[in-house]
């Protein structure tokens, strides 16, 4: 199955790139189908290009909190300079979802 999602261009860059290999998502209804082996076609919101990665591993997590504690800040996408908190994700998710459907960490790589 492809599934299809869309990124802000910093995190499609690092993607693109091989940098960040778990891409981060709210586990709601679409993300539910997501399974291993799957593929995701990412689409840079800013330019419109289009990679394709393969899914790999799936991580459940409760909260944003429990996922970054599993994971290298570079995994998830963060230089290894930049400050890096749970709390950025509140810029995409309310609480409230966070706390309805847990989250989703997604290993991918390119293919």
């Amino acid at each position: 199955m492809i599934h299809y999602m869309k990124l802000k261009e910093e995190p499609f860059i690092s993607i693109k790139s091989g940098e960040k290999t778990i891409e981060m998502r709210l586990f709601d209804e679409k993300r539910q189908l997501v399974k291993v082996n799957d593929s995701i076609e990412f689409e840079n919101i800013v330019t419109k290009e289009k990679i394709v990665t393969k899914v790999v591993e799936l991580f459940r997590f409760e909260n944003f909190e429990e996922l970054y504690e599993n994971f290298d800040k570079r995994e998830l996408g963060y230089l290894e300079n930049q400050p890096c908190s749970p709390k950025d994700m509140s810029k995409y998710y309310a609480e409230s979802e966070i706390e309805k459907y847990g989250v989703l960490g997604i290993r991918i790589k390119i293919i």
